[in-house]
């Protein structure tokens, strides 16, 4: 059902109950693409006929339709809502269009704006341009000009974002993510997070994710977005590790041009890129302190400010939390506020790690070598008994990221590495025999192979620079 929301300002903007009715009983014509009757858009026009006519063309079509007699209700209403669209008229009392759009531009107004004018002379086309309108349409028209240009604004927006997400995960990863979208296994500890996910889903709640590296978190992450009402829209992931921490203010919450040297565009930021849909905060516990307390203002006013912005944006967002960090430590340490954790801890939901999930190893493996041989045009190995006893019997202290990097592994070399089967399956008798010992032996043998470059044995096996540190540390001593 279609949410149309009518607002009256005044004069002749009265709407008879009946005529809402029929309005919400309308269906949206396909005609102009699927994003009109999802999209907020707001009119501006002080002319009672004119918002009339906008109202019966856009308010079956749209999912929120507002209406403003002048400028100064136009802004009132931008600092209540978001809006994907904003129609206004060119002439009008005290302030004109093109005036008002350069105003709201300065001080942090991003979404598009289709200018309507009586007058088709080039000066003001040039004004209207450099005061950041998309789209111009002349007086008269009909309600089909108005609707293409209104879908072609909401295809450009939606273009123009998914892209940057797009680019933006290929950035901060250099893995290509198989699975990303379910949870594979039957052991009873990933069943249980399978199920406490279909409960958590469809509510609005906050959830944290916890666990070790690799262990699925953006894949659940992924699966609460899918299972919940937001499925539609954009789910934006961001790895707050991967960030440097003079950039993630800016990338978070937007800038506008010239907030900072080499800020030579505005910019929308990744929360309204996630507008409607989820925002992925992986590693949280990276975040610097500074942003910690402006990401708590968001969470509890639901606005954010982009950098030189005076306008505080409202998005309407879900958010999703993950750190392989204990988050209380943290907090006790001094480098986690407290509020900030006590705010996104609502629900918490640990990932198990894949040495605690019986079984599900090969299974993932079996489906790894699968989707790996494709991709990769290489032919599948066969996992025989003994790889499946190794399989069972490692500890795999990278996750599932690590088997799935053993299986590239094997199918590059046509066989599972050297020592795999007879070292990580033979029995736990004495220390030659340990997982701790052929933990170490594994992770010494793929750093050699590396020669002797942490940070590329660390994406091999899928596991931290940190982590490979701290071990050769202890391993040293």
């Amino acid at each position: 059902m279609v949410r149309v929301c009518l607002i009256n300002t005044g004069g002749g903007d009265q709407v008879p109950t009946e005529a809402v009715r029929a309005l919400r009983d309308t269906t949206a014509d396909p005609e102009f693409g699927p994003w009109l009757a999802q999209a907020s858009i707001l009119v501006v026009d002080d002319e009672p006929g004119m918002r009339n006519f906008l109202m019966r063309t856009l308010g079956p079509r749209c999912q929120r339709l507002e209406l403003a007699a002048n400028t100064d209700e136009a802004s009132q209403k931008l600092d209540q809502h978001h809006f994907d669209v904003v129609i206004l008229d060119n002439i009008m009392p005290r302030k004109n269009g093109v005036e008002w759009l350069a105003e709201q531009r300065a001080i942090g107004f991003f979404a598009d704006a289709i200018l309507m004018t009586a007058y088709a002379d080039l000066e003001t086309a040039i004004q209207a341009l450099r005061a950041g309108a998309v789209d111009f349409i002349l007086k008269p028209f009909r309600s089909n000009q108005l609707l293409n240009a209104v879908a072609r604004c909401l295809d450009r927006s939606r273009l123009q974002r998914e892209n940057y997400v797009l680019r933006y995960e290929l950035k901060a990863t250099s893995d290509h993510i198989l699975l990303r979208d379910r949870l594979i296994g039957e052991s009873a500890a990933i069943a249980g997070v399978r199920e406490t996910i279909a409960r958590v889903a469809p509510l609005p709640t906050s959830v944290l994710l916890t666990g070790q590296s690799g262990t699925g978190k953006e894949v659940a992450a992924r699966s609460l977005h899918t299972l919940s009402d937001r499925a539609a829209k954009p789910f934006v992931p961001v790895n707050c590790g991967a960030i440097p921490p003079d950039m993630i203010e800016s990338e978070l919450f937007g800038h506008l041009k010239g907030a900072f040297t080499g800020a030579e565009r505005a910019r929308e930021g990744l929360f309204l890129h996630a507008q409607g849909g989820t925002l992925f905060l992986d590693e949280i516990s990276e975040m610097p302190p500074a942003t910690q307390s402006k990401l708590l203002r968001v969470l509890e006013d639901r606005k954010v400010r982009p950098v030189g912005s005076e306008r505080e944006v409202p998005v309407d967002l879900r958010f999703i939390f993950a750190t392989n960090a204990e988050l209380e430590k943290e907090v006790q340490a001094g480098r986690f506020r407290a509020d900030l954790f006590f705010r996104i801890n609502v629900m918490q939901i640990h990932l198990p790690p894949l040495k605690e999930r019986d079984g599900d190893s090969l299974e993932l493996a079996t489906l790894f070598m699968k989707k790996l041989s494709a991709q990769l045009g290489m032919p599948a190995v066969p996992i025989d008994a003994a790889a499946r006893r190794a399989l069972a019997a490692y500890d795999w202290p990278g996750n599932v990221r690590e088997l799935r990097n053993l299986i590239e592994r094997t199918l590059i070399l046509g066989r599972f590495p050297g020592g795999f089967g007879s070292a990580m399956s033979a029995p736990a008798t004495g220390d030659g025999g340990s997982l701790a010992d052929v933990e170490r032996r594994h992770i010494l043998s793929v750093l050699a192979a590396c020669n002797g470059q942490r940070d590329e044995a660390a994406r091999q096996l899928g596991i931290s620079r940190k982590t490979i540190d701290r071990k050769l540390a202890a391993w040293d001593g």
